[in-house]
């Protein structure tokens, strides 16, 4: 038996080359899948609805994958569509498709797969103790409950089921990346453990080459291994750059938890059958006793107004560390003064981050490097309102420009702005707030999918 799986690229809008997916189309995959979210990159798009890829980057994408599949008659699954895997991403996803569709002319059934969690389902389950809390993972109650928005991450089951009514092309909710690549070669019995090492190892698309990409591979799931190679003729995998991605996004690079089960990569052997292909072994599945789906969360956090800097001078940013202390004392009381005590300094947060001063690791910096020459500031202020956001972050800038330097007399200017006016507005942000599994009485009861005749 060969199974083979096409990962045209690790997000639906990063691009891949038209080529790749050429060569991936000839080599007769059995499907294409592809991640089209994520929570790397924060809590935004969760709490916003909005995607972190454009529309074009998004369409160009999805406009080869579903001529190709056209061409093949496969199935064509994305997940975590719209970044977060929100329902409104699923749609959004949806109304590319089906203008892509409508401009050439093509035909197929379309699966939606919603993920949002409603409120009440959410408190039911936490009532009855069916929710349980990551490590680390803030506090949950129903007031958390009530201002966040909140997904689940799927497996492969409300896939397969999709698959089971007929769906051609499948834009899924939030999903476990995995997922989207090892249901069809579930479905079409593989050994577990390989199938979901193969996913795993490709759910980025050419991350794991030697020199990453933003590219595709092809995973051939055999009997007793799998194998991977890159579509690209010029990239190159090695057992050291497949192995690595077991790494990545995980605390233990051996057991990867699945909602079905952990993925145990210990036993695995990793072999080079040329400098473009390797060959792994050994991967095992053990199914969960409870099975969990992970939910994710995030609710709003204010409007924030940033300002970015740059000091030359190290009398000045050696100084730092005892003129900021004295700094926010001085800004707390002007705050409360210029807006009649309307905020409490408990209602607003003022951020210093000095670039080249350790801020990157902090205390768990192990390179001691000498004093730098310059550093870089980023002010950041999270209020109640943009309004407020960027008033104190324009006092904030200013005072910070002229701060009192041990050993100079007279005024100085310390921070150097490259914009004018140096504050800039971001909006709103959010926070995640909710980092949990909760156990279903089945894997389809939190996903609802609807069909449509494209």
């Amino acid at each position: 038996m060969e199974i083979r799986v096409l990962a045209p690229t690790g997000v639906i809008g990063a691009g891949f080359k038209a080529t790749s997916l050429e060569r991936g189309l000839a080599l007769a995959p059995h499907v294409i899948a592809c991640d089209a979210g994520s929570t790397d990159s924060g809590p935004s798009a969760l709490g916003s609805g909005r995607a972190k890829l454009s529309r074009d980057a998004c369409k160009r994408d999805l406009r080869l994958l579903l001529l190709g599949r056209d061409k093949l008659q496969i199935p064509l699954i994305i997940g975590s569509c719209g970044t977060s895997g929100r329902d409104s991403g699923v749609d959004w996803m949806a109304d590319i498709a089906l203008e892509i569709a409508d401009e050439e002319g093509l035909h197929f059934k379309l699966g939606l797969i919603y993920a949002d969690q409603p409120a009440a389902y959410l408190h039911q389950r936490l009532e009855q103790g069916r929710i349980k809390p990551l490590n680390p993972a803030p506090i949950l109650d129903a007031a958390v409950i009530d201002s966040s928005h909140i997904v689940g991450m799927m497996g492969t089951e409300p896939l397969s089921a999709a698959l089971d009514q007929g769906a051609q092309v499948i834009l899924a909710g939030r999903a476990s990346d995995s997922a989207l690549y090892a249901v069809v070669p579930e479905r079409m019995g593989a050994d577990r453990g390989l199938t979901w090492h193969a996913a795993k190892t490709i759910e980025c698309g050419a991350a794991c080459c030697v020199n990453p990409a933003a590219d595709g591979l092809i995973a051939y799931i055999r009997d007793d291994h799998f194998e991977i190679e890159p579509l690209d003729l010029e990239a190159k995998v090695t057992p050291l750059s497949v192995a690595a991605h077991t790494l990545y996004e995980n605390a233990n690079p051996y057991l990867l938890t699945e909602p079905s089960g952990v993925v145990d990569t210990e036993a695995a052997v990793y072999t080079a059958l040329s400098d473009r292909t390797v060959k792994v072994s050994g991967s095992a599945f053990h199914p969960a006793d409870v099975y969990t789906i992970k939910l994710e969360g995030a609710q709003p956090n204010g409007f924030q107004t940033v300002v970015v800097g740059g000091i030359r001078d190290p009398n000045v940013f050696m100084a730092l560390d005892k003129l900021l202390p004295k700094a926010q004392q001085y800004f707390n009381a002007r705050i409360a003064d210029l807006f009649g005590g309307r905020l409490q300094p408990g209602d607003y947060d003022i951020n210093f981050r000095l670039y080249g001063m350790g801020v990157v690791m902090g205390p768990l910096e192990v390179e001691k490097a000498p004093s730098p020459n310059e550093i870089g500031v980023l002010i950041t202020v999270t209020a109640p309102t943009q309004e407020y956001a960027s008033k104190i972050a324009s006092f904030v800038a200013h005072v910070s420009a002229h701060l009192p330097v041990p050993g100079y007399e007279g005024l100085i200017s310390t921070i150097a702005y490259p914009f004018s006016p140096p504050e800039m507005e971001r909006g709103q942000v959010y926070r995640f707030s909710v980092n949990h599994v909760l156990l279903p009485d089945n894997p389809l009861e939190m996903f609802r999918t609807k069909l449509l005749e494209v």
